[in-house]
């Protein structure tokens, strides 16, 4: 009888990693005498979620994606944080006679023994991966145990009842509105003054939520608070300033930017919150179709030029590009890059951090890469004419050149970089690609119901060709904070420089016209992308109109 499929077989048989990996996964875990598994994901040849779901398919166990997954407060309360820890499982969800758990390992009885013996009911179980196991747990367990909703309350009623707040409330005031944040998976932190009171909202998969009514005595002390742990200039009112601090929280650090800007009625605070970690993953996990995962994984292996991955703030731009990483022979390509914050750690890839104190900048690594023997350089940003510039002379002299700009589509990247004085020649001849990009948001698979498409919505549909007769609403729960959504996918246009591209970049042919040019030969628009989501029952269409217009 045939024993069980290993998982390093079943990786290469998906073409996740090659025998060159498996050869040096197996000499690590002679030396370290970890699990093969673990050893995969420690050198980045997979991550914990991929390693996950092989393991779910080994074993026949659905997997679940704890990022998108809205964990019961009754399953929790049923097992403590400790029996969790250490049987490994997390509860999930509890009814119908059933608990709901995760479990790392699909041989874990002992957690389904426990679950079983301590709750009286049927077990059943999902595969989570690791990594997010543990930050979950964490996370799950804390607000439990500390409901920020009641604490903040009790302040709000004292500072009413007093007048002011102490300053201890003050610290705890705004470590809980940071730790809300964090626990909703904000990107950003609104802090407004109002003439009566002062909201806080968050900004959560793209779209800015409430969170917070806080009286307006409490404004200039969580101001100040915030200002000296930017290192800001607290007694500074009248002009704009920024500043940045690191937030530990649960064994885990976050970065946080500071922005501060005077209003009418007082200093607006903006904190954009940067996770010290992401979850790393493949091109098609991120929302690409195959057509489009397969143009890209070719882009990546060219030898050298330039491809720039555009999009406004928060459109995902980092998660692709690290994606576009893994596509590259890191076993026998030299890869550097500069980044703002690193947000991922990569083996075999050489990582360096912007310093602006320092004066290590993009244009400043760009220029000392090329002493170290590059073959790939990840530059995290184009801010300006002398990184632009590096850039393309970086591609020209045979190294292939991946980074980001912002604009809001495709095409419009070419006259941005234009303005930037790059010489129209040497663009044309070193761009192989631009991929721009958006986020929609998911539609909640909690509160989604089926509805059959009106009129004007197919129409909608025809104009690219797609013939769709129903999809998805969602009214709103209590697991999507009532929005209807819940996680995000990309929606892309990808613009290949061809020879005629190329052609009509050196000629300075207007933006419009190549873009047209280039949708007769193949290149997708946003709202084309999100509406065959929208037919596929991804997202919605008020969803994708909201995006892509």
């Amino acid at each position: 009888m045939a024993g069980p499929v290993k998982i390093g077989d079943i990786l290469k048989s998906k073409g996740m990693v090659t025998d060159k990996q498996l050869d040096i996964a197996f000499i690590q875990h002679k030396v370290t005498g970890d699990l093969i598994g673990d050893v995969l994901v420690k050198l980045g040849f997979v991550s914990a979620k991929e390693r996950g779901q092989i393991l779910a398919e080994q074993s026949g166990i659905e997997f679940i994606d704890l990022d998108e997954y809205a964990i019961s407060d009754e399953a929790l309360k049923l097992v403590s944080k400790d029996v969790s820890l250490k049987n490994e499982f997390v509860p999930l969800d509890v009814g119908d006679g059933k608990v709901s758990i995760g479990i790392t390992e699909p041989g874990n009885i002992m957690a389904i023994d426990t679950v079983a013996r301590l709750t009286k009911k049927q077990v059943k179980t999902y595969i989570v991966d690791r990594d997010t196991y543990y930050d979950t747990i964490e996370k799950a367990y804390y607000f439990l145990e500390n409901p920020i909703y009641q604490q903040m309350e009790k302040i709000i009623r004292n500072v009413l009842s007093t007048g002011a707040p102490s300053g201890n409330e003050l610290v705890s005031m705004t470590d809980m509105i940071i730790m809300d944040g964090i626990r909703k998976n904000a990107t950003d932190i609104h802090i407004t003054p109002t003439p009566d009171v002062t909201q806080v909202f968050y900004r959560v998969d793209g779209v800015l939520q409430f969170g917070h009514c806080l009286p307006r005595a409490i404004h200039i002390g969580i101001t100040s608070r915030i200002k000296i742990l930017g290192h800001i200039d607290i007694a500074e009112t009248r002009l704009p300033q920024d500043g940045a601090f690191s937030f530990d929280f649960l064994n885990k650090s976050y970065d946080l930017r500071v922005s501060t800007i005077p209003t009418i009625y007082g200093e607006n605070i903006v904190l954009r919150i940067l996770s010290g970690k992401g979850t790393l993953l493949r091109m098609e996990s991120l929302g690409f179709d195959a057509a489009e995962t397969a143009r890209l994984r070719g882009l990546f292996q060219k030898p050298y030029g330039v491809i720039l991955v555009t999009g406004p703030t928060g459109s995902g731009k980092t998660t692709t590009l690290y994606s576009a990483l893994r596509e590259v022979n890191l076993l026998e390509r030299n890869v550097l890059t500069v980044e703002d914050p690193v947000e991922y750690k990569l083996s075999f890839v050489k990582q360096t951090q912007v310093l602006d104190r320092a004066g290590y900048d993009f244009a400043l690594a760009g220029r000392n890469f090329m002493r170290q023997d590059p073959d790939v350089i990840l530059l995290g940003e184009i801010r300006d004419e002398e990184t632009a510039k590096i850039a393309i002379r970086a591609s020209i002299t045979g190294h292939l050149v991946i980074t980001t700009l912002h604009t809001n589509d495709a095409v419009t990247s070419i006259p941005r970089l234009v303005d930037l004085n790059v010489d129209k020649y040497l663009l044309s001849s070193s761009l192989l690609a631009i991929v721009s990009q958006r986020l929609l948001r998911k539609v909640c698979n909690y509160c989604k119901t089926g509805y059959s498409f009106n009129d004007e919505e197919k129409a909608l549909f025809r104009e690219f060709g797609i013939q769709a007769e129903s999809g998805y609403k969602s009214a709103g729960c209590a697991r999507c904070n009532n929005t209807g959504y819940m996680g995000r996918t990309v929606i892309a246009e990808i613009l290949l420089v061809d020879d005629e591209v190329k052609e009509m970049i050196y000629e300075g042919i207007s933006a419009p016209t190549i873009k047209e040019r280039a949708i007769t030969k193949g290149m997708r628009p946003f709202k084309h992308h999100g509406m065959l989501k929208a037919a596929e029952g991804i997202t919605t269409i008020e969803e994708v109109l909201r995006v892509a217009g």
